[in-house]
């Protein structure tokens, strides 16, 4: 066990540290893009055609365009899965970032639409609808992009909370794909008919330059690369071994799975190429890291795509994507990590226990509604026993066995001495976040990732 240990150590560490400085370089690039595009307005503006009659409003329209459409690649991007951004910052941080983008991408297209429309008609002295109707059925490009444009407000209207919740994973998951179709639609109306790119090559070449350079990113990270990755390792399904009532883990088989570099705590994408699921890719975190040639994970069935793994049967092929995830030893500033979970929140701290540095002092905790809601814990109780750690395991009802701050207080004295790794359900994480804070823990020690994104 001690020696199955440091190989997995060495493994982790081997493999690529996140890097700050590539998030931040992401950012700065980000709002330079953002300033020079909206910036190429400024030389088909002139003084005498804003005070004309519709000539601010559609001096509007155009900066609202070129903001909105700028914006609306960068949503793009930050969902694009670049690895170096995505490990420093995590896919969940960046899909939050996404969703908060996205309606202000909405509602700078539609001021676009609604100021120019509204422009035109005080210079021809007409009605809205009615301009806006020419414009759609007489200017180059206008109908797709208007097609666009109802794609993207049914994107958007799809990621609301509520809606979210009503729809199956794999349909907001095909109808968000429309959104790739609503970028393509609108490129060509923008150099067709677009002010700031008639007669302007350097502004047509930025542009041009920009979209093809998101293009070309997502393709590569979301398509190409997984491509080659699933290629290179050849995954089949082993076997499936039911854990618990209504828990299974998938082993899969590959090839050459030492060079997959991932981090105990990540996850990967999971494709499995058999009739009804091939279409889809679900985020599963691995369980135990890579040995051999063997790679696993363990999944609850809360329905949909996790409940038909079950019957998944050997031979199956797999396509992954990854890994992923921020949730690693790599985060920690000290030598002394408290890991907790519930439920099959359980699985990426079993991996993360496979990859912690052999030095390092664990305290981990394992909570549960009942014996069968402790996920993987003969493992995990196993592994901290190797380690010289302690496992603590709370079972009962919430009122009879709280997780609060006084309770956690008594399970892990020096827990203000720790990073806090914590991973399970919405509720609770954000329970045992808040008594960690409370008993002294810096926020920036406290470690976590939001899977249900």
């Amino acid at each position: 066990m001690e020696a199955e240990l440091q190989t997995a150590g060495r493994r982790s560490l081997a493999g690529p540290r996140p890097r700050k400085l590539f998030a931040r370089l992401f950012a700065v690039l980000a709002v330079f893009g953002l300033f020079v595009s909206v910036a190429l307005v400024a030389p088909v503006t002139k003084a005498a055609e804003i005070v004309a009659p519709g000539g601010a409003l559609i001096a509007v329209g155009r900066v609202a365009a070129m903001a909105g459409t700028y914006l609306m690649l960068v949503t793009l991007l930050l969902i694009a899965r670049i690895p170096a951004v995505e490990r420093a910052v995590g896919q969940d941080k960046l899909v939050k970032l996404h969703r908060r983008l996205g309606p202000w991408v909405l509602a700078l297209i539609g001021v676009h639409v609604v100021a120019v429309a509204l422009g035109y008609a005080q210079q021809v002295k007409t009605g809205a609808l009615h301009e806006l109707g020419v414009m759609i059925t007489t200017f180059p490009g206008m109908v797709m992009a208007a097609a666009g444009f109802g794609l993207l407000l049914m994107a958007g209207l799809t990621s609301y909370r509520y809606a979210r919740r009503k729809m199956r994973y794999e349909t907001w998951w095909a109808v968000h794909l429309y959104t790739y179709l609503a970028v393509a639609l609108s490129f060509a109306h923008q150099l067709w008919t677009g002010a700031p790119f008639l007669g302007h090559p350097a502004a047509r070449a930025w542009w041009i330059g920009v979209w093809a350079l998101t293009a070309g990113t997502v393709l590569t990270y979301r398509w190409v690369v997984p491509l080659e990755v699933s290629l290179r390792h050849r995954l089949t399904v082993h076997a499936v071994e039911e854990e618990a009532p209504g828990v299974v883990s998938v082993v899969m088989r590959g090839r050459r799975l030492d060079r997959l570099p991932v981090a105990g705590g990540q996850f990967l994408h999971w494709r499995f190429l058999r009739r009804g699921m091939w279409w889809q890719a679900h985020p599963y975190s691995v369980s135990a890291l890579p040995s051999g040639n063997e790679i696993r994970i363990t999944v609850k069935d809360l329905g949909d795509h996790s409940e038909s793994l079950r019957r998944l049967t050997p031979g199956t092929r797999v396509a992954i994507e990854g890994p992923y995830g921020a949730f690693t030893h790599h985060a920690r500033h000290t030598d002394r990590v408290l890991l907790a979970a519930a439920g099959v929140g359980a699985t990426p701290v079993r991996a993360m226990l496979d990859d912690l540095p052999r030095h390092v002092d664990v305290v981990a905790i394992l909570r549960g509604s009942s014996e069968h809601d402790l996920v993987l814990r003969a493992e995990i109780d196993q592994l901290v026993a190797a380690r010289g750690g302690r496992l603590h395991e709370v079972v009962g009802p919430r009122s009879e066995a709280p997780l609060d701050a006084p309770a956690l207080n008594r399970l892990v004295p020096d827990i203000a001495q720790r990073d806090v790794f914590v991973c399970g359900p919405g509720g609770f994480m954000r329970s045992f976040i808040d008594a960690a804070l409370t008993l002294g823990v810096p926020r920036a020690r406290i470690h976590h990732e939001d899977f249900a994104f």
